[in-house]
């Protein structure tokens, strides 16, 4: 049975403020758990009114002292916004918190827009160091060597595990070389997905973390009782992405009848290419749907963004995913 776990976008709503979406974020941890779902990740995005994980580590934080057992991460980091040591402190603070639950996944994307890295202080060239940056941040996870002078405080009871993000074949490659975790975007950007999942498992390198290749896959998944319900569902979604795609990041709406009404033919199909991977559907749809797209990548775990406007609808979409892997 191929593990289930959760990217949640903690989106603010028309109807909710940014405190109602962590909190959801939150109370969605603890029925993942009771669900059996293996891990729950939020992601650092910057200047977007509508998700309110910027503060990533934060957010981690909170998900984290609401549950038990559930895995709870970043997925990811977007490591070049930060000095790594800044990183492993946070990390390293979390972990210590919450030992044997913390993940850490890296990407190398800025996660907002070119005005926004400036006010982060950022150089856009950060981006080119990422794989020197990995390696430093890994170092400061560790406990620290003999005469060393710089070290991340707390140092954590145990390494916490390292996942490299990616869109393309270059985080394929480094995951690949470093031996650790790879997880591909799908979700959003699925065109290179079965090209990189193939440099990653050609290419991997055992490591003192990871003895074999592991990939895991994100995948919009939106389910409901019946086809029709779920595709009105997901237009929330992808009235989301028309915004985002006409520069215009907001809160996110409620579902409409007609999606054409509110998109443009050209914004639509470059919508539909971001979205080309998602699973829509009644129970026997999403369950065929995910039969197929594991057969196909030989995924290891899939991480799935279930992006719904009202929470408890959210809520049982999550509970139906679950539910099909059971049957």
């Amino acid at each position: 049975m191929t593990p289930l776990s959760i990217l949640d976008l903690v989106r603010v709503t028309e109807r909710t403020d940014a405190r109602a979406a962590l909190d959801n974020s939150r109370d969605l941890a603890r029925h993942a758990e009771d669900w059996g779902y293996r891990r729950i990740w939020v992601a650092e995005h910057h200047n977007f009114p509508g998700i309110a994980s910027a503060a990533t580590a934060i957010v981690i934080a909170h998900i984290a002292a609401g549950t038990e057992r559930i895995r709870v991460g970043a997925g990811g980091i977007m490591l070049p916004n930060h000095a790594p040591l800044i990183i492993a402190e946070q990390f390293g603070t979390l972990a210590t918190l919450h030992p044997g639950r913390i993940d850490l996944g890296l990407g190398r994307a800025p996660g907002t827009d070119q005005l926004t890295l400036r006010a982060l202080r950022r150089d856009a060239m950060s981006a080119e160091h990422f794989p020197q940056d990995v390696l430093e941040l890994q170092a400061f996870l560790q406990p620290p060597q003999p005469g060393q002078r710089v070290r991340a405080v707390p140092t954590p009871p145990e390494p916490v595990p390292l996942w490299i993000l990616g869109s393309s074949t270059f985080g394929a490659r480094l995951a690949a070389e470093l031996g650790l975790p790879y997880a591909f975007a799908s979700h959003f950007a699925p065109n290179a997905l079965l090209d990189a999942l193939a440099v990653y498992r050609s290419h991997f390198k055992p490591s003192s973390q990871l003895a074999a290749p592991y990939a895991m896959v994100g995948v919009n998944i939106i389910a409901a009782e019946s086809d029709a319900e779920a595709r009105r569902l997901a237009t929330s979604q992808q009235m989301s992405f028309a915004d985002l795609l006409r520069g215009d990041p907001r809160l996110t709406k409620p579902p409409i009848d007609d999606i054409d009404a509110y998109w443009s033919p050209a914004e639509k199909a470059q919508a539909m290419r971001m979205l080309a991977r998602s699973i829509v559907g009644a129970p026997e749809t999403v369950r065929a749907g995910m039969e197929s797209l594991i057969a196909e990548t030989g995924a290891d775990e899939l991480i799935i963004v279930s992006d719904i406007f009202d929470h408890a609808t959210r809520l049982r979409s999550f509970e139906i995913i679950a539910g099909l892997q059971e049957c």
